[in-house]
């Protein structure tokens, strides 16, 4: 779990009826709260900066004050939590990949090759222009997202989902071009590009994972 061991308040959802979504209530669980109890902080690929530890719980007691909304709305909680968090996710890929296109940017105008700098080379262009278009498509679908979000549109789930699949493939693309636009260098780590690669590489798999937000859009296709 992100901020495991160090965050004060857990939301947790937890089965207080039945079988189904309606059998899941939220609750507030507190770090000081006996029986709880956290892993060792996990080595990933990227996201060093935020700690991630498995949360235990042994025979926690929670007080019924402790319980956010009626019992039985935990997964509807959860849902709402979702979407907003999956355009959130899709931000932080279009401003890694922003990042890592502005650094390559300058990177091929000054670097120079054979007396001329690299992005006289058409095929430099060509893969700028592919780089940015993606970040301004990603953009403005996630716009669209939040503002359908906003008005609470029974269509925003699926909106929030194609934005934040696509802003995290395209993100993670740019990120990776980006890299190969700097040759050897961007493999180093005294420049910042191979960080948010490894950083942005997990925006596809958080807040449910890509190939889920397909299967939640070809659902809306369907149902509607």
């Amino acid at each position: 779990i992100s901020g495991g061991g160090r965050s004060d308040v857990y939301l947790v959802m937890v089965r207080t009826g039945g079988d189904g979504p309606k059998g899941i209530t939220c609750l507030a669980v507190e770090a000081d709260t006996p029986g709880l109890s956290f892993g060792a902080n996990e080595k990933k690929l990227g996201w060093n900066s935020q700690p991630t530890a498995a949360v235990n719980f042994d025979d926690c007691k929670i007080p019924v004050a402790n319980r956010i909304g009626e019992e039985g709305f935990g997964f509807k909680i959860a849902m709402k939590g979702l979407d907003g968090g999956r355009l959130s996710i899709a931000t932080c890929s279009i401003g890694a990949g922003k990042a890592c296109y502005d650094f390559a940017r300058e990177y091929v105008t000054e670097r120079k090759q054979f007396g001329a700098p690299l992005s006289a080379n058409q095929s430099i262009q060509f893969k700028l222009a592919d780089m940015t278009t993606k970040l301004h498509t990603s953009r403005l679908m996630v716009r669209q997202a939040a503002t359908l979000l906003d008005a609470k549109s029974p269509s925003a789930p699926a909106f929030c989902a194609m934005a934040k699949r696509v802003a995290t493939d395209a993100g993670f693309e740019v990120c990776n071009e980006s890299l190969q636009l700097l040759g050897g260098y961007g493999y180093l780590n005294d420049y910042p590009v191979e960080r948010f690669l490894r950083d942005s590489r997990v925006h596809q798999i958080l807040e449910g994972t890509n190939e889920i937000m397909n299967v939640i859009v070809g659902r809306n296709i369907l149902q509607n």
